[in-house]
């Protein structure tokens, strides 16, 4: 095999054998592929696309470039939940305590910001002294004491996936569904998992602009996960405004907690107790969605959700005084509103424009060996369909440099729409279920 004739041939759309796709990637995984050969493969496949049996190889082969982990042995239903990403989705650091209170394992494997999109491990990491690069065994160690470890990849687990993240992020090549789909599934089917709980996003900020796009995305998913023997159900949900009321490392971690706490904005609050509740369904901890809801609802109101996210910071090394206290997260130095030009109501948010604002700012990354800022982000006060007044604070920049603050002010201003009438239809938060 030799990459450049592979990489020509899915340049002119022909089609790959899965010999070829696993000889690939278990070149690229020991090396002997470059870098630069797999950005000129992965760009042909944005450009050309894949078919189905091409995505199967390919996310068949990414899993079996690592361990495939085998938690059996460990009493309770193991299962996990996904996002494909989107700005101020920070669902995951909500789900996972609140179903590990209620008895589920979740042995969460998450990735790092990619594109516009913040990542899970990312915001972890602004907690101080929070360890996502625990060993294998550590992991299962954690697992088994507290139900619930969140983690990044390890060395063992789909390193060719763990390659091929971070070069996507800085070559341009995120927004294709093979390239997702074999990507998340390569991840979530080597975590030992009975079930898993996908939240497909679609609209301006998501990866999946189109509805139509994210239903053939999430339909894809499934079928992977099914074909490997595994519970999958995937939401269709909103990201035509950014979730919640912040999107920044730092900040997201404390708007998680206030939800645990029973606080919290109410779209960021709705949508982990609907996500919760499926993956108690899958875990067959309830007979019913709604059980699972309620289930969630009570979780929080207990305090045991919010105590149980402490047990887990405070296993993985993090400064558990955070979690009492989120104000001891760090903060930017500076801060700038983004204001109406006129009055009238929101009538459209360019929501990645937003999340790049951010990575601008300093909180995801341009190159792979970029640094994150923790404390940069911004804050949210008006929502599609909200009126507004000339003056008024759209929404609010927090950073630490200057030289950086041009350009995201420029893309904050110019994602809001302002219009003379208040819109007659607004986003759903939840569009469709595939899967159940």
């Amino acid at each position: 095999m030799r990459a450049v004739d592979l990489i020509r041939r899915k340049r002119d759309s022909g089609e790959l054998t899965p010999e070829e796709i696993h000889q690939l990637i278990a070149a690229y995984t020991h090396g002997d592929v470059p870098d630069y050969q797999m950005s000129a493969w992965l760009m042909a496949v944005v450009l050309r696309g894949m078919n189905r049996a091409e995505t199967a190889a390919l996310t068949e082969a990414m899993l079996h470039s690592g361990q495939v982990l085998d938690f059996s042995d460990i009493f309770g239903h193991k299962v996990d939940k996904h996002s494909t990403g989107g700005v101020g989705d920070k669902t995951s650091l909500v789900i996972a305590p609140i179903v590990a209170a209620g008895g589920l394992k979740v042995p969460m494997i998450s990735g790092r910001g990619l594109g516009h999109s913040g990542g899970t491990l990312d915001k972890l990491e602004s907690i101080p002294g929070f360890n996502v690069n625990l060993s294998l065994v550590e992991f299962r160690r954690i697992l088994e004491t507290c139900g619930c470890s969140l983690i990044g990849q390890t060395a063992e687990i789909a390193p060719a996936d763990k390659k091929m993240y971070a070069l996507r992020d800085v070559t341009g090549t995120v927004e294709n569904p093979s390239l997702i789909c074999a990507s998340i599934m390569s991840k979530k089917l080597a975590e030992g998992i009975d079930a898993l709980v996908l939240d497909v996003k679609t609209g301006s900020g998501a990866f999946m602009k189109k509805l139509d796009d994210a239903v053939n995305l999430a339909e894809l998913l499934v079928e992977t996960g099914k074909r490997m023997g595994k519970k999958v159900v995937a939401l269709l949900t909103d990201m035509n405004q950014p979730l919640g009321r912040t999107a920044g490392n730092a900040m997201e971690i404390a708007e998680s907690i206030d939800v645990l706490a029973g606080a919290g904005p109410a779209d960021l609050r709705e949508l982990c107790l609907e996500l919760a509740a499926w993956m108690f369904f899958l875990g067959e901890r309830v007979k019913t969605v709604e059980e699972g809801k309620k289930l969630s609802m009570d979780l929080i109101t207990s305090g045991m959700a919010r105590e149980k996210f402490r047990e887990i910071v405070a296993l993985q090394g993090g400064d558990v005084a955070v979690v009492d206290d989120p104000r001891q997260l760090v903060h930017a130095r500076q801060t700038l509103d983004i204001v109406a030009t006129e009055n009238g109501y929101v009538g459209a948010i360019q929501c990645e424009q937003l999340g790049t604002a951010g990575v601008v700012l300093g909180g995801g990354r341009e190159k792979k060996e970029d640094k994150i800022d923790p404390a940069v982000g911004l804050v949210f006060h008006k929502r599609i369909g909200d009126g507004v007044q000339r003056g008024e604070p759209l929404c609010t920049l927090h950073y630490n440099s200057d030289a950086r603050l041009s350009e995201a002010k420029l893309l904050a201003e110019s994602a809001y729409r302002i219009e003379p009438e208040k819109p007659n239809a607004l986003p759903s938060l939840i569009y469709q279920t595939i899967g159940a």
